[in-house]
């Protein structure tokens, strides 16, 4: 593993993206650091955490996805990959909540955010960056967040965290390269947080409404069923779940 470790710095994916753009890096690089002043997350949401207490990673994968239509088979792997890492430490009732944050029970412990570079020879390359709460106990201004460290009731090593995401990554990113993304949706699927329960929603109009997901489609939407029986898809951002 070609491994980075950064004391601070203000984003570990901004780090890696001016690092690529500067020279050949190896597939799979990563970089960690122990402090990040703008981490950032899904849709410009900021993620702020404890200092030394959390694994804050970017990966660079490329020669992965071959063009637009697989963009979304990446976050499905990716997913998989903290949440199958996170097994090997038998983290209880763990789920990932479309569409790439990971749960335990109803609390958040870790999302992810993929920013993808396209390339003039149609090649893109992801760098990918993972917040996983590890050792931090307070998360009195976040209640739906918590930690590996809460869960289980005493300490994590980071590095070991590190390295077991990253074969994890490694290993799903081979089936999207051999064309098996089957095996990888109907994993995640499976995994999904809420899935066919009936539960409150909130639109970007503030409006709620009762339905149930029943999917997500192969371009990453989420897919409900209404109680009229119509179905509906969103977006990223389009929709809130109420639990």
């Amino acid at each position: 593993m070609n491994l980075i470790k950064l004391d601070a710095i203000d984003s570990t994916n901004d780090f890696l993206k001016l690092l690529n753009r500067n020279q050949e890096l190896e597939n799979y690089t990563v970089v960690t650091a122990q402090n990040q002043t703008n981490g950032k997350g899904q849709m410009g949401n900021s993620w702020i955490s404890e200092s030394g207490k959390n694994l804050i990673m970017s990966i660079l994968i490329k020669d992965v996805l071959c063009n637009i239509n697989q963009i979304f088979d990446l976050n499905v792997a990716l997913s998989l990959a903290v949440f199958q890492a996170l097994e090997n430490f038998l983290i209880p009732n763990l789920s990932i909540k479309w569409s790439n944050d990971i749960m335990s029970d109803s609390k958040k412990i870790g999302g992810i955010l993929i920013e993808n570079s396209f390339k003039s020879n149609t090649k893109i390359e992801s760098v990918v960056g993972i917040g996983l709460n590890v050792n931090q106990i307070d998360f009195s201004e976040l209640p739906n967040a918590s930690s590996l460290s809460n869960i289980m009731k005493r300490d994590f090593n980071l590095d070991d965290l590190i390295a077991s995401i990253y074969q994890q990554i490694k290993e799903n990113s081979k089936l999207i390269s051999s064309n098996k993304t089957d095996i990888l949706w109907e994993n995640y699927l499976s995994k999904l947080f809420k899935i066919n329960v009936p539960m409150a929603f909130e639109d970007a109009n503030k409006n709620r409404f009762m339905g149930i997901i029943n999917t997500v489609t192969r371009d990453g939407k989420l897919q409900i069923i209404l109680e009229d029986d119509a179905v509906k898809h969103f977006k990223i951002k389009e929709i809130t779940m109420l639990y």
